[in-house]
């Protein structure tokens, strides 16, 4: 085992309450890897450093289930980009339901790769803006999660359509915290001792839109 996947395997044990099993850690392997071979074509990420992706975007993506509900069976991931967090939480809960939201079809076709590379069952890549595919899927989703770089009260009513009844919005946030006009912030502890992660959580059905 590489460094960066011995690293992967603490953190997420530490985020898990539980070891990674080894088809769990292969799968990962693959993702790293083809995040790696696509980068030198698309900037997918900020770096193509091993550790680098395990920290940054591996583990970051596992805190979201700190947030989440306990039990989910379907789930959007808005603005995915290169999967994210999307793929990381689907590879460790194969059997949700997972659609994969992005409007730029360059990174559309990775995505499309990923979840076949990956062996991925019920995965749809959704080449449309969030609006657009609410008006086709509404109250499809049990929560719908995103890492967010805009301003989350806008996206979180773009996405609310799509959540079913009880579901909610998740949002990995900034460093420092901007005033919300719906949801709230939420702090957890994050991979790092001592550190936190900040997110923003919104439950469609608790305010009028």
């Amino acid at each position: 085992m590489t460094a960066a996947l011995d690293a992967l395997a603490s953190g997420a044990a530490s985020i898990l309450d539980r070891p990674l099993e080894a088809a769990e850690l292969d799968s990962f392997d693959k993702y790293l890897k083809m995040l790696q071979k696509w980068q030198r074509a698309q900037r997918l990420l900020g770096s193509t450093d091993e550790r680098w992706i395990v920290e940054n975007v591996f583990l970051d993506s596992l805190l979201f289930l700190r947030v989440l509900p306990r039990r989910f069976h379907s789930l959007a991931d808005v603005g995915s980009g290169a999967g994210l967090p999307g793929i990381p939480i689907k590879i460790l809960n194969r059997g949700v339901q997972l659609a994969l939201i992005e409007s730029r079809a360059k990174r559309a076709s990775f995505l499309s790769a990923a979840v076949r590379d990956l062996e991925l069952e019920n995965v749809e890549v959704v080449i449309d803006r969030v609006e657009r595919y609410a008006e086709r899927a509404p109250r499809a989703f049990d929560a719908v999660v995103m890492r967010c770089a805009g301003d989350f009260s806008n996206l979180a009513r773009a996405a609310a359509p799509l959540v079913a009844p009880g579901g909610c919005v998740v949002a990995s946030g900034p460093p420092v915290p901007r005033p919300l006009s719906i949801g709230t912030w939420l702090d957890v502890p994050g991979v790092r001792p001592g550190s936190t992660r900040r997110f923003a959580l919104f439950h469609p059905g608790d305010v009028v839109l």
